[in-house]
């Protein structure tokens, strides 16, 4: 296992139900370990991943398949 963390800005302003929402469809992907957002910096969520099985790119469109806009902003394995 290749632990990776990687920062994703999301464009909308999401409630905490939606912020929630977005970290457990995050968490139901496979190599994904921990996704959380910030209450203090509520457009970004940092995911914890196994960068052997999955990559940050795969999880930026994950985000998308949401509903949502965003870029990877930071972290490694990019």
């Amino acid at each position: 296992m290749t632990l990776n963390d990687v920062v994703i800005h999301v464009d909308e302003a999401l409630d905490e139900a939606g912020r929630r929402g977005l970290e457990d469809r995050l968490r139901d992907t496979a190599g994904v370990i921990a996704p959380r957002f910030n209450e203090r910096t509520p457009h970004l969520v940092v995911v914890a991943y196994d960068a052997d099985r999955i990559h940050a790119h795969d999880l930026l469109d994950c985000v998308r398949r949401h509903g949502c806009n965003g870029q990877l902003i930071g972290g490694f394995g990019l």
